[in-house]
């Protein structure tokens, strides 16, 4: 087996969007077909897609499907609304920085149309929705050859939540170089961090993992230190939400703890991301906006309720990692390495 196994995360197939609802993961595989903007705006709220490039990938669909229902308008009336739903669909998920870069493309490709017809300005959109999402594939692809070099034979690699395949068009971040040197025949072992409280890890990661092929071993997110400490880790890869100008990097909770671990045991601490990841007008981590989500993902595990009732819960989706713990960023453009508010800008 290997990656050519896994499905793809997105596809559009005559005007609809379908998506693989990963809230059903890995009981169940369904596709379900995405035909109106609240069921766009859902399905990413819910996180029934996910993961930075794949909601944007997403969201530029998705701003294709507001506009099918505006194609009997006049062009300015067209503009005007679509403006609307792009606001409401950026509101979906706030940390990302995917979701609203994808956005912004395909407003300013519409823009750029104000003097062609109503059913020209979709044609348009449709056109830089279908790139951003053949960029994605491509880009997955590229971030897998520049860091496949930096796992070796015999390696253990720890990876948190889910940056693979199921969170981008296919391949992933994270996991792509891991799909980059599954090709080349090295062998090494995966270790996937469950990541509570909605198990991305466990659900997704290692579901995807397991299904091309890659030696993976699940634990708890409390069991990392212990695995490192082993000397079972030699390279941990994650992938990001957000990185700020500095390289202070927003990614799913817990990833801070991990990046801490891997600094004490000197264990290489890498960044999988695309450059669209990449927000230069964000200075710092301090300045990076952290979804707050519900309390029931803390208080049930499945249906299961683990916590007394009416008990307070702080549910923080996201950690920001300090730029000083992480080794480098492996990007479609190549790793990029120290000094990171320099470098970054320069392949930006």
């Amino acid at each position: 087996m290997s990656f050519e196994s896994l499905p793809y995360t997105l596809r559009w197939q005559e005007d609809v969007l379908y998506v693989i609802d990963q809230t059903l993961l890995p009981e169940t595989f369904v596709e379900i077909p995405l035909r109106n903007i609240d069921e766009v705006y859902v399905a990413i709220k819910t996180l029934q897609v996910r993961g930075a490039p794949a909601i944007g990938v997403a969201g530029a669909y998705g701003l294709c499907i507001c506009a099918q229902k505006y194609l009997n308008e006049e062009p300015n009336l067209f503009m005007q609304n679509l403006g609307y739903d792009a606001k409401y669909l950026n509101s979906a998920r706030p940390t990302a920085v995917n979701l609203s870069w994808a956005i912004k493309r395909i407003m300013k490709r519409l823009y750029a149309c104000v003097q062609k017809s109503t059913e020209e300005m979709y044609s348009e959109i449709l056109d830089e929705a279908s790139r951003i999402h053949q960029e994605d594939l491509k880009t997955c692809r590229m971030i897998g050859e520049h860091g496949r070099d930096l796992i070796q034979d015999g390696f253990g690699i720890l990876t948190h939540c889910n940056a693979g395949s199921l969170a981008t068009s296919r391949l992933g971040t994270a996991t792509a170089p891991m799909y980059m040197a599954q090709e080349q025949r090295k062998r090494f072992k995966v270790y996937a961090d469950e990541t509570r409280p909605l198990c991305q890890g466990s659900r997704l990661t290692a579901w995807e993992l397991q299904k091309a092929g890659l030696d993976v071993t699940l634990i708890c997110d409390d069991m990392a230190a212990s695995v490192m400490a082993s000397g079972k880790i030699q390279l941990v890869i994650v992938g990001a939400d957000r990185v700020a100008a500095n390289g202070d990097t927003a990614n799913k909770i817990g990833t801070l703890g991990v990046a801490i671990m891997a600094k004490h045991f000197g264990i290489p601490f890498y960044v999988a991301c695309p450059t669209s990841t990449l927000d230069i007008k964000t200075s710092c981590g301090y300045d990076i906006e952290i979804e707050q989500r519900g309390h029931d993902e803390v208080c049930f595990f499945g249906e299961k309720r683990t916590a007394p009732v009416d008990i307070n819960v702080l549910n923080p989706a996201f950690d920001v990692t300090p730029a000083y713990l992480i080794s480098g960023f492996i990007t479609e453009r190549g790793i990029v390495r120290r000094p990171y508010e320099n470098n970054l800008k320069s392949i930006f």
